[in-house]
């Protein structure tokens, strides 16, 4: 039987209201109040829907719905005084929504009604959750990351606002909300992991907000305590396969023939680096002292902000220089953005290419020279912030990883 015909999408109806009609039951079996509604009733409810638009159209269906939010609300006001919440009474609206659905959609009403009772039977981990494990400014920086996504990304401009046309608002704005959304996860996976993790781990996480200051605050620990330093070395190594990561995310985000590109050079810089940490990592030796969950923030909205803006200057610096001094301009500012930060350098080089003004080869040229000054840059933190022990230890690693990046996109042009 084909899925358009109607008893399956009536059978499905039927599975949506026993489904949460089940659950909304086992959750009152152990309360001394009674539910209003049961699995029968949710049943009854879900078949409703799905049989209003059987016979009638949207305007029955309306109909139909009118009157279950009225038996709602009736039955809500003779029982809020023994159970004041509304879960039961919002679920069941819903499930009438569901079981019309059903008629139209049945896969999609199949799995919300999934989601729905997940989100139900999860009511106890969820409230401890929210009133015992976050705190105030992870639920602000939630609520910011939602809104430029959802808020502000899509009314920001689409066209360039520049006259060389490399400054694009939603393209920038979309990397600052890529930014927040990385670093977010990243905080959220440290939390997760709670008191275990180790320096590696939270190195890469860090190297995804910068992989700079992640080298200058490793190498300052190792300083402070230098029984950490081969842990040290290891964080501060990892940091900077986050960042290879963020520069691919950035770069495909922006123009995707110059990832594919540039995918191997990435690639073969990530796996140095990776591996060269994971060395460190194994011969670490761990306080468990410094085991500590992370404290703060789950992203710096200002932090994001100066990037953005760092990003766009470098942009409209690349144009510049380009458009006065040819090919040899945007590997200068590839090589001056590199010195604080290896993103901006490939996201302006990226948004050149995808506007056709520079060609991909000399766009791949540009990020590994500011992926290289960068390097150097860290090499120079490592030893500047840290002893020379923990600059030795860790320059290798990073300066192995720029290496292979640059002979693998050589060997790419022998190739081709």
């Amino acid at each position: 039987m084909p899925l358009e015909h109607p008893l399956i999408r009536l059978a499905v109806a039927l599975g949506v209201g026993l489904l949460i009609g089940i659950e909304r039951e086992r959750s009152h079996a152990d309360k001394p109040e009674q539910s209003s509604a049961g699995v029968r009733t949710f049943t009854l409810t879900s078949l409703t829907g799905a049989i209003s638009l059987l016979v009638g159209d949207e305007i029955t269906f309306i109909a139909f719905g009118l009157a279950v939010a009225a038996l709602i609300t009736i039955s809500y006001r003779r029982t809020h005084d023994q159970s004041p919440g509304m879960t039961t009474e919002i679920a069941q609206l819903g499930t009438f929504v569901l079981g019309g659905l059903s008629m139209r959609e049945p896969q999609l009403a199949a799995a919300l009604a999934v989601v729905i009772v997940i989100v139900l039977a999860a009511r106890t981990k969820l409230h401890h959750w929210v009133h015992e494990k976050l705190t105030d400014a992870e639920i602000r920086d939630g609520l910011l990351l939602a809104a430029a996504a959802l808020i502000i990304l899509p009314l920001t401009p689409q066209e360039a606002v520049d006259p060389w046309g490399v400054v694009k608002p939603r393209q920038l704005w979309a990397l600052a909300v890529t930014i927040m959304a990385i670093n977010g996860l990243g905080y959220i996976a440290l939390r997760t992991l709670g008191p275990r993790v180790g320096l590696m781990i939270a190195g890469f996480f860090s190297g995804f907000v910068s992989s700079t200051a992640t080298t200058a605050t490793m190498a300052a620990r190792a300083k402070e305590h230098p029984e950490l330093r081969r842990g040290a070395v290891a964080g501060a190594t990892i940091s900077s396969v986050a960042s290879i990561l963020q520069i691919a995310i950035l770069i495909g985000l922006v123009s995707r023939p110059l990832l594919l590109r540039m995918a191997l050079p990435l690639f073969a810089a990530g796996c140095v680096v990776a591996v060269y940490a994971a060395l460190f990592a194994i011969r670490s030796e761990r306080d468990s002292g410094e085991r500590k969950s992370p404290a703060g923030r789950p992203f710096n909205p200002k932090t994001v902000l100066i990037f953005v803006l760092v990003i766009g200057c470098a942009l409209i610096v690349s144009a510049l220089l380009t458009q006065w001094l040819g090919d040899s301009g945007l590997l200068l500012a590839s090589a001056i953005s590199g010195l604080a930060d290896a993103h901006a350098s490939a996201v302006s080089a990226a948004s050149l290419a995808a506007n056709d003004s520079v060609a991909l080869e000399l766009a791949a040229f540009a990020v590994l020279i500011g992926f290289s000054v960068n390097t150097i840059s860290k090499c120079a933190v490592a030893f500047s912030v840290g002893d020379r022990m923990f600059g030795f230890e860790f320059a290798p690693g990073i300066v192995l990883s720029a290496a292979a990046a640059w002979m693998t996109l050589f060997a790419q042009r022998l190739l081709q």
